[in-house]
């Protein structure tokens, strides 16, 4: 018997068919976006601003499955779409979809079709800034406790910034909206063919970690709470939702219509939506004492605790939610808004070169010994996700020459996101969320050998990979696996089906220590630019960072 997952991403979806019994990949459909630039819809005037046409969302179910099916069906001869007993969801978020009545997107309204407003409003549109300081100041005042799930910061990023910042700039698109659904919610309610907003399954990793929903205190924000933003944002509540699922219930069945356009038995079991990294984290087999490092266009950082321990509260982690991840457990969740676009921003955008320019830049910069380049550089770019919170801050490069090449910054900006993550470890850490072991996924983790060395180097820590390159696709099957039971060829529980569909490769990265002495150096220089651009220190002396630069790239060829 077999699974299904499908993931969608920044700028494709992917569709994987998988072996219940041993997680073996059958086949793949990736579908790119076709609306905007790589699937991202823009404003030239706003660099903050960043949507997705729904439209591109149902196309692309439906031709990635098609795809992954054809796929299955050429290379295993034996293989029978019959025999798919389950189908899983993961998706970028916050991704919230402003939905009518009959939970259908605004932008599918004639009137609504060209409104940016009107779309997917993606993860990474951060023109909700001041919607989200407002509601820090007013949750650090008067919900503390509310607050302190997120890190005692609200992002830009998430689900009531977002939707506040519709009010504000666009109000007939708000008024229009008889709900809005996550991207993470929405898809599994679309292959059930729930044609009601209230009638959705809410995922708890997205009410959780986004939209600040915890039973200890009702479920969402109260109406009061909410009111002093705006009496409309108190008044949409109230067409929301009261209760959240983890991944142990379904989000409903497959239906008829969406079973003929795919091809696969209706009633088939849906399994919840999950945030992408965190489907990721279970296709990488995640348990207590893990931290899965999901790399792609962005990282997120996912680690367990058991829900019967109390929940910590560390500064500047984007949030921890019972039931997310994992049933049973807290999901705790970081991560940095830029890695994978980091990289693309400075091969295709600034030097204008293809896929290949990765490769060719990496080559030339990869037996270089830390330090060599004189350059430091800060992984902001797309703003700060942990530990500052602040998606108004900006990239920074420190330490040019006229002699400087561009893939000696290629290497600088590999290193920004290794010193990025470093300090996420650390913060964790302190937090009290320790880990024994780090997993890493995405593309980039299995492609990127001199990446993943150099995370190792400057973190210290060792890094073990995923044996698949497709973990939330993977993470997703499983938990369909799940859902569908022993008695369809799938589980009876979560560590049952990690433990035989998912595996780790036999590549691990260990740091070197002789690069980890010369990286910690630069390290503390990094905090230093970090603090004092951050607004941690606000006093700081950084007049010795250029000179401290030079003096390490000095010894790095006296001693080459």
């Amino acid at each position: 018997m077999y699974t299904l997952g499908i993931d969608y991403g920044t700028n494709s979806v992917r569709a994987l068919i998988v072996r219940c019994g041993d997680g073996h990949e059958m086949g793949t459909g990736i579908f790119n976006y076709e609306q905007g630039h790589q699937g991202v819809l823009l404003d030239p005037n706003d660099h903050l601003l960043a949507r997705q046409s729904p439209g591109d969302y149902v196309k692309g179910l439906e031709e990635s499955v098609r795809l992954a099916l054809a796929d299955a069906e050429s290379a295993h001869p034996g293989f029978r779409t019959g025999q798919v007993v389950g189908i899983g969801v993961d998706t970028t978020g916050s991704s919230p979809i402003p939905v009518d009545a009959a939970n259908v997107p605004l932008a599918f309204q004639p009137e609504f079709k060209a409104n940016l407003n009107a779309q997917c409003w993606l993860w990474k549109d951060h023109t909700s800034h001041a919607e989200a300081a407002a509601i820090t100041e007013l949750g650090r005042r008067e919900r503390p406790r509310m607050l302190a799930q997120s890190g005692n910061v609200y992002s830009s990023e998430w689900w009531w910034s977002k939707i506040w910042h519709c009010l504000k700039v666009d109000p007939a698109v708000f008024h229009a909206a008889h709900s809005w659904v996550e991207l993470a919610d929405w898809v599994p309610a679309l292959l059930c063919g729930i044609e009601r907003p209230e009638h959705v399954k809410r995922c708890a990793c997205a009410a959780g970690h986004k939209a600040l929903f915890d039973e200890s205190w009702g479920g969402l924000p109260d109406k009061e709470f909410l009111a002093q933003l705006s009496p409309e944002l108190a008044d949409l509540r109230e067409r929301l939702y009261e209760e959240v699922f983890d991944i142990s219930v379904p989000a409903g069945t497959l239906c008829d219509a969406w079973a003929e356009r795919l091809g696969l038995p209706a009633g088939i079991p849906v399994a919840m939506g999950e945030f992408d990294v965190h489907y990721g984290a279970v296709g990488c087999g995640i348990r207590e004492g893990t931290l899965v490092k999901v790399i792609g266009t962005s990282t997120c950082d996912c680690a367990v605790l058991p829900a019967e321990k109390e929940a910590p509260v560390i500064e500047g982690i984007c949030g921890i939610a019972r039931g997310s991840i994992l049933p049973g457990y807290f999901g705790v969740e970081a991560g940095q808004s830029a890695v994978g676009d980091l990289f693309k921003w400075w091969v295709e955008g600034v030097c204008e070169g293809e896929g290949s320019l990765h490769t060719a830049l990496t080559e030339e910069i990869q037996h270089l010994p830390p330090g060599a380049t004189g350059l430091l550089a800060l992984d902001w770019n797309n703003g700060n996700r942990t530990i500052l919170v602040d998606q108004r801050l900006t990239g920074l490069i420190l330490g040019q020459t006229l002699h400087t090449t561009r893939a000696e910054i290629y290497r600088a900006l590999i290193e920004a996101s290794a010193f990025g993550a470093r300090a996420i470890l650390e913060r964790l850490d302190s937090g009290g969320v320790h880990s024994d072991r780090i997993v890493c996924a995405g593309g980039i983790a299995g492609k990127n050998a001199f990446l993943m060395q150099t995370y190792a180097d400057i973190t210290g820590r060792e890094m073990a990979l995923s044996s698949s390159n497709q973990t939330c696709a993977l993470g997703a099957a499983v938990a369909a696996a799940v859902l569908a039971g022993p008695e369809q060829g799938g589980y009876a529980s979560l560590t049952e089906a990690c433990g035989a569909m998912t595996s780790l490769a036999e590549t691990v990265y260990r740091p070197d220590p002789e690069r980890h002495a010369v990286y910690n150096r630069l390290y503390a220089l990094y905090l230093d630019i970090h603090d004092a651009f951050g607004g941690v220190n606000r006093s700081a002396d950084l007049s010795r960072i250029m000179k401290d630069l030079l003096d390490i790239k000095d010894k790095a060829a006296a001693n080459a």
